[in-house]
């Protein structure tokens, strides 16, 4: 039970922190893209490659505290869901260049970032 509510506060708190980054992304570059939900994603990314390196295989901590991180916080402060509804309201603006490009960009970048994240932790 410890280890549903470690997840459970993870979730909080990485929702809160999804909203402040990406509503704060979205004042500086606007909504004509979904550059908020980009960044989480990206941001996030890189996170989890990197801290699971750390927490699977340079460091003990808890499976409370594993799971309150990485399942928890990254999990809520990514947005795949929300990354999905805005790729498809693109489509049906007909802006499909840009739900092609949010596509792309986002897969590969979060790709990019989270091995970036493995290597970085491998090295540190």
């Amino acid at each position: 039970m410890s280890q549903i509510l470690s997840i459970a506060a993870g979730g909080a708190a990485g929702a809160v922190l999804r909203f402040w980054v990406s509503n704060g992304v979205y004042a500086l570059l606007g909504r004509g893209f979904p550059y908020g939900t980009l960044a989480v994603n990206v941001i996030g990314s890189l996170l989890m490659g990197l801290l699971f390196v750390f927490f699977l295989e340079r460091m003990s901590i808890s499976a409370e505290l594993r799971g309150a991180l990485l399942i928890g916080l990254l999990g809520s402060f990514t947005t795949f869901s929300t990354f999905s509804i805005e790729t498809l309201n693109l489509i049906e603006q007909a802006e499909y260049l840009k739900a092609g490009l949010n596509m792309l960009i986002s897969v590969a970048a979060c790709l990019m970032a989270a091995w970036f994240g493995l290597v970085l932790g491998r090295q540190m």
